[in-house]
This record gives structure tokens, sequence and C-alpha cells, in this order.
């Protein structure tokens, strides 16, 4: 018997349909954030059952609207299609075009977000769909310049004076970074003034400005190397869910879709002692943990869609078994195949959720002959989650298309997540 199979016996509920979920949503109860996590971001069990979750915190919940992972540019097309105020959700999907993209245009995606347009229909309080990232940098100021043309010419000054400094990079945020680093030629100056004039204006071009300035300083940030270009990124995530509740109303509700190293608590692993933050630590902090459920997920082995180097071809790689002593190894040996765990209270919980344990992390970048040494994250469960999700065996999940688009972003620690 294995020295966690008792305790594992004893919280492991098997999941086998959404029905399964009744006791995660009484766990929920009147939580204002729901952030759910993924240990990749190309694996179908994870996108599938976290729609599920999802679905049924809309219908039964009255959650108001979904926050990922994902461009603020990109996710708007896909927002106002499942507002019906656009073409189909499909079509935006399809019109993602910067590397990864699988990891929004995806068939598992794609259904969620038919399903949410279906669910809008006739509703005076549709649920919207919105992306989190700082990524966009050029995609946003575009927006925010054509905004400013159509709706206030007069004060589009500050925002082509942003315009007109970052284009001398040509759309290169290597170019910004080393040139803001070495000849200390920044743009942040021309970015602050456009923000400060359009903050607190219209919502979506606010939200351009504030990703713009998000990613002038994220640039700058990640020449610098450490903890401080991965902050930027995470407290960017979740100034704009702050912003988004605060624009849905008093009495609004968020789910957050983004990897398990952004939706669990940095706390419980080595992000805090590398002096990282994550949106589940700041989330906690900003609305109070009785209001917020952090949910994990992982899996044993299986396959999954990644790229072997940043900006390669998707590829559908194979995920070996958990490295032995990981979770994944003592879940392989102890729980179901498909499991749900609720943590229980502080004082009751068994040894699996206070010990030490490595977890697996699979970004868009993924090697697993190297998985042994990088993929694994030194994590407490009980703190890092309030509940995690199980799939012994997975497979990849379904892309819209093959599209592969050069990219110059940078990557993230661990790799691509």
């Amino acid at each position: 018997m294995h020295r966690y199979g008792d305790e594992v016996a004893a919280i492991a509920r098997p999941l086998a349909d959404e029905g399964d979920l009744d006791v995660l949503l009484d766990r929920v109860g009147d939580a204002r954030v729901v952030l759910i996590g993924e240990a990749s971001h190309g694996t179908h069990e994870y996108y599938t059952w976290r729609s599920a979750l999802t679905r049924r915190l809309i219908a039964e919940r009255g959650f108001s609207f979904v926050a990922v992972e994902g461009d603020w540019p990109d996710c708007e097309r896909v927002n106002a299609a499942v507002r019906g105020s656009a073409a189909s959700p499909l079509a935006a999907l399809l019109g993602y075009e910067r590397w990864p993209t699988w990891m929004w245009a995806n068939e598992e995606v794609a259904d969620f977000a038919g399903w949410l347009r279906a669910h809008n229909e006739g509703r005076a309080d549709k649920a919207g769909f919105h992306g989190l990232d700082v990524y966009s940098m050029w995609e946003s100021l575009r927006e925010v310049i054509l905004w400013l043309r159509e709706n206030d010419p007069e004060a589009a000054d500050h925002a082509v004076d942003a315009y007109q400094c970052l284009a001398s990079y040509a759309e290169d945020p290597q170019s910004y970074a080393w040139a803001a680093k070495f000849l200390r030629a920044s743009c942040a100056d021309e970015v602050v003034r456009m923000l400060v004039e359009l903050r607190g204006r219209d919502l979506a071009v606010w939200q351009n400005a504030e990703v713009v300035a998000g990613a002038e300083h994220y640039y700058r940030a990640m020449v610098t190397g450490g903890a401080s270009s991965w902050n930027v990124r995470d407290r960017h995530m979740d100034a704009t869910l702050a912003r988004l509740l605060d624009h849905y109303g008093e009495a609004s509700k968020a789910v957050v879709w983004a990897h398990n190293t952004h939706v669990g608590d940095a706390g419980a692993t080595d992000q805090a002692a590398l002096g990282e933050v994550t949106i589940g630590s700041l989330a906690r902090e900003r609305f109070g943990a009785e209001r917020v459920v952090l949910i994990g997920m992982g899996g044993h082995r299986g396959s999954v869609i990644a790229g072997r180097a940043w900006g390669a071809a998707m590829t559908e790689l194979r995920v070996p078994p958990g490295r032995p002593g990981s979770l994944e190894d003592i879940l392989h040996a102890t729980a179901p195949p498909r499991a749900l765990f609720v943590f229980p209270p502080l004082g009751e919980r068994p040894d699996l959720l206070v010990d030490e344990v490595a977890h697996r992390a699979i970004g868009v970048v993924y090697r697993p002959e190297q998985e042994q040494l990088d993929n694994y994250v030194p994590s407490v469960l009980g703190d890092r989650y309030d509940a995690f999700l199980w799939f012994d065996e997975t497979r990849a999940l379904r892309p819209l298309h093959p599209l592969h688009v050069d990219t110059h972003e940078y990557e993230t620690y661990p790799t691509g997540v």
C-alpha cells in the first residue's frame, strides 16, 4: 500500500460527468472569483472539464464573465461574438494569429464559446469573454488610435506620439527592450501620457491603453532577468481582473482561466522564493481568501499540443509518466483514473496536502525528454489550491488550424506559461 493511499481514498471523488462537480460548486459558495488552472496549454481534458465547470458557474451561480490568459484585442472579438453582436465565435477564434495560436483557437474553446453565445441569447445580463494578458502592445496601440479617430480625434495626439516612438522598433519587442536598457531609448513617457489621457474612458480603449503600458514595462523588465517581468505580467492580469469586476458591477463574479503556475498561490511553491507573485496569490490578497477559490489540474501521462521551441510549429507530443515521487506519480498509484479533490479545512488536511511534492507544469514549449529536470514545481498542494481535478491519462486538444506564425515574444518561467 502506498503511504498516501488511505488518505487519497478518503478525499478523492470519482469524476464521471458534470453532475460530479456538485461538491465543487458547494465549495465555491458565495466566492466572487474562481480561478481554474491547467497543467498544460494543450490538453483536451483540462479544457473540457474547465468549460464544464464554467458553464455551471455561469448558468447556476450567475457568474458574469470568463477572463483568460489571452490577449485583450483577440478576446474582445470573441466577446462580441458570444454577445451576438459579431460573427460566430468560431470565426473570431480563427482570427487568432499570434503564436501559440492553439492555446485559444481550438475546438474545445469553440464549443464553449458556442454554448456561451446560446446562453446569452435574449438575456440582458450577457456573460462576457475577456483577455487578461499583456503581450499585444502594437495591436492594442492600433486599437487605441482607431477608437480615438472615431470618437475623440482631438485627444489622439498622445496615442500617436506613443505609436511613432514604438513604431521605430518595427514591432520587435526584443529590439525595443535592448534599446531601452542600453541606449536609454524608452517610450515610457509617451505611453504614460497616453494612459493618463485615456484612463477612465470606455473600457475597451482604456484597457488597450493599459495593455500598451503594461507591455512596455514588461519588455523593459525582461532584459533585467529575475522575477520582475513575471510579476509585471501577473500584476497586470490581476489589475485587469479587478477592472472588469468594477465594470460589470458590485454584484459581479468572475471565472479565470490560466495555467496552474498563474492560478496557484505562489506562497505554496518555490515561486515565492524567487520573488514571484501569481494571479491566485494576488486575488486572495485583493478580495480575501474566503471569496476566492483556486482550482488546479494535473495528469499522469498521454499527449499534448506544444512547440519544441519558442515560435516553433505546433506538434502533438508524448507526455511521459510522472516523475517518481511527484504528485502525478502519487495520484497514479492511489487515485481513481479521473477524480475531484475538494480540500478540507487546514486542521483536517492529510499529509499529501501539507507535504511538499513536485508537481508537473507543461508550457507552450515542451521537450518531453528534458521534463525530469525542467517541468516540476515544488508545491504544498493544500496551500497552492482549494481543489484539484485529476486525470490519469490525457490527450492532446484539437487546434482549429495549423497556422504557424513567427513571434518575437519573450519566454516566461516556467517556460511559456
